[in-house]
């Protein structure tokens, strides 16, 4: 999964300004970062959605 569409997902599911705050905000239990940490820390895209998808439980395709 490509960064962009990581951050289409998110704000499809989030909207763009909760979308920044989650990323920015929100430690993910499944990843001991927040989503950005994780993805400056090399963390692949498609492992944070899914970390995303679990702590939220959604489904990791969105429609």
């Amino acid at each position: 999964m490509r960064l962009t569409e990581f951050w289409n997902r998110m704000d499809e599911r989030f909207g763009s300004s909760y979308a920044a705050s989650v990323a920015a905000d929100y430690q993910l239990p499944g990843l001991g970062a927040t989503i950005n940490e994780a993805l400056a820390a090399g963390v692949e895209a498609k492992t944070v959605w899914r970390a995303v998808c679990a702590e939220f439980e959604m489904p990791s395709q969105l429609r």
